[in-house]
C-alpha cells in the first residue's frame, strides 16, 4: 500500500499565504509578494426572490438573467480534475437546471492532445461552442486576442474583484483590461520523486521533506545519488510535443533564477544567462536524458511505472487519477532553486464564451457561468470536481483530505502567470522544438536564441 505523511497544514492558512505570494499584472517572476486581498472577506449573495428557486439554493445577487429564460448552449471542457468525467458534470449541470430549467447544456469532452484542432476545426466551420473551460493561454492569449471571445466584464463585478486574487484578475484580462475568462480554480504545477527509490539511494538528505523544497546544488547531488544506485533513468526532458510543458519551463526557469518572459508579458526573455546556464546543466547530468519521443503525459506514465525516478509534469490531480497505479511513496517537490525558494508555474481554470451572434445564448452562458462559479452552495461543489483549489477565500473546502493539504502548501510559492503573453501558440511549439535541438547536439545558445526569436516574431504579429 501507499504510504502518506499527513501534513498538518489547512488549506485555509495557505490560501492566506496565497494572498501574499501572488502578484498582480505588475509583478514579475522574481516577485513572490503583492498586495493582498482582505483575508477576512467571504462570499455572501443576496437572497434571490425567484420564486421557481429551490429554498435551499442562493444564486448569486448579480445573476444575469432569470430561471424562466431558455435556450440551447453548449459546454467543451477540457479535462480540468472530474471536470472531464461525464458522471461528474452531469450532476453538476443538474443542479443546474434545478433553479434554471429552460436552459439546455450539451457537453462535448476534450483532451489535451486533439481538443485545440477540435476547438479551431468548430471555428472554422462557424461552430464553435458558446462556452469553454480552460485557461487564460487559451481564451486570453489566444482565441481572445483573436476576437473570437465574448468581453466578460458585466460578470467581474465590484464584489467579484474584491474577492478574486489580484493575480488571477491580471491573468483573465489583456492588455486592454478586456475580461475575456471568468475563473474558478487554481493550482501550482509541481515535480514528484519517488521516495523509496531516493531513499535506497541515500538522496533524502539532499531535500527538506516538509516543505517540499530543495537548491539547485542538491538537486544535482540527489540526482547523481540517485543515478550510481543503479537508476540509469532519473528523470526526462521530454519535448514530443507540447504537452506538460509547463513542467520543462518551471525547470529551467527554476534552477538559476531565469525568466520566460518580462514582467509586462510583452516579450520572451528565455534567452537569459540564467536559462542558458540551467539548459547546459540539465545536458550535462548524468540521468537527465532529453527524451524526444514522450511528451507529459507519457512521462507521467512512465514515473507512475517506475521507469523514472522523477517527474516534472505533476500536479495533486496527477495523483489523484494515478493512485492505483503507482506502488511506492510519491513525495511532491518544487523545482530547485539556487536560494531554494520556488516560483511554480500556475494553472487557472475557467469560463470563457464564445461569440457566436446569438444574445440568447451569450446571455445563458453567462448565467450557466455566475452559477458556477458564484452561488454559495455550487461554487464549492464546481472548485471541488477541478481537484485544484478556488480563487477566492472560501474557507477549507477540503477539510478532512490528507491529500489537497498535502498539495496545498505548493500554492503560496506560485510565480508570475506569464502564459498570457502574446504567440503563446507558437512559442510553445517553439519551445519543445528547442529542446529536441538542444538534446540532439545543437549549441544551447543557439538554440534558444532561435527559439526567442521565434516566438518574439510571433508576438509582435498580435
Amino acid at each position: 500500500m501507499k504510504k502518506r505523511k499527513f501534513m498538518a497544514l489547512t488549506l485555509s492558512c495557505v490560501m492566506v499565504c496565497t494572498l501574499a505570494a501572488c502578484g498582480g499584472k505588475d509583478a514579475g517572476a522574481d516577485q513572490t509578494a503583492a498586495n493582498p486581498a482582505p483575508a477576512e472577506k467571504t462570499e455572501t449573495p443576496a437572497e434571490t426572490p425567484d420564486a421557481e428557486k429551490p429554498a435551499d439554493t442562493q444564486a448569486s445577487a448579480e445573476a444575469p438573467s432569470d430561471a424562466a429564460q431558455a435556450a440551447d448552449i453548449t459546454l467543451w471542457t477540457y479535462p480540468i480534475g472530474s471536470w472531464g468525467d461525464s458522471a461528474t458534470v452531469d450532476g453538476l449541470i443538474a443542479n443546474f437546471n434545478a433553479v434554471y430549467p429552460d436552459i439546455k447544456v450539451t457537453v462535448e469532452y476534450l483532451d489535451y492532445t486533439n481538443g485545440d484542432d477540435q476547438i479551431n476545426t468548430a471555428i472554422e466551420g462557424n461552430q464553435a461552442p458558446d462556452i469553454v473551460l480552460e485557461g487564460p493561454e487559451r481564451l486570453v492569449a489566444n482565441w481572445g486576442a483573436k476576437g473570437l471571445m465574448v468581453d466578460l466584464s458585466d460578470l467581474w463585478t465590484d464584489e467579484a474583484k474584491s474577492l478574486i486574487y489580484d493575480s488571477v484578475q491580471s491573468a483573465c484580462r489583456n492588455n486592454d483590461g478586456v475580461f475575456y475568462e471568468y475563473p474558478l480554480c487554481m493550482t501550482a504545477h509541481t515535480m514528484a520523486i519517488n521516495r523509496d527509490i531516493f531513499e535506497a539511494a541515500g538522496a533524502l538528505e539532499y531535500l527538506n521533506e516538509e516543505t517540499g523544497t530543495w537548491t539547485t546544488e542538491n538537486f544535482q547531488k540527489a540526482v547523481q545519488a540517485v543515478y550510481d544506485y543503479g537508476q540509469s533513468n532519473v528523470g526526462a526532458v521530454y519535448c514530443s510535443g507540447q504537452g506538460g510543458d509547463q513542467g520543462t519551463r518551471a525547470l529551467v526557469n527554476n534552477l538559476y533564477g531565469g525568466t520566460f518572459t518580462n514582467a509586462e508579458h510583452t516579450e520572451y526573455t528565455a534567452n537569459s544567462d540564467e536559462n542558458i546556464k540551467a539548459l547546459e546543466l540539465l545536458k550535462s547530468m548524468d540521468g537527465i536524458n532529453f527524451d524526444a519521443s514522450i511528451a507529459g503525459g507519457d512521462e507521467i506514465n512512465m514515473f507512475c511505472n517506475g521507469t523514472f525516478a522523477m517527474a516534472f509534469c505533476w500536479n495533486v490531480s496527477q495523483e489523484k487519477n494515478n493512485l492505483e497505479n503507482i506502488n511506492f511513496e510519491v513525495l511532491p517537490m518544487a523545482f530547485p532553486s539556487e536560494d531554494g525558494v520556488p516560483k511554480l508555474c500556475g494553472g487557472i481554470w475557467g469560463f470563457g464564451i464564445f461569440d457566436n451572434g446569438d444574445p440568447a445564448k451569450i446571455q445563458a452562458a453567462k448565467t450557466f457561468i455566475d452559477f458556477m462559479a458564484n452561488d454559495e452552495k455550487q461554487v464549492v461543489e464546481s472548485v471541488k470536481a477541478s481537484n485544484y483549489w478556488p480563487v477566492k477565500d472560501l474557507g477549507n473546502i477540503y477539510e478532512g483530505d490528507e491529500l489537497m493539504t498535502e498539495y496545498a502548501k505548493f500554492v503560496e510559492y506560485m510565480g508570475d502567470y506569464y502564459q498570457v503573453v502574446g504567440g503563446w501558440a507558437e512559442a510553445r511549439t517553439a519551445w519543445w522544438n528547442m529542446l529536441q535541438q538542444i538534446g540532439s547536439g545543437s549549441e544551447v545558445k543557439t538554440a534558444v536564441e532561435e527559439f526567442v526569436t521565434t516566438a518574439n516574431t510571433a508576438a509582435a504579429a498580435q
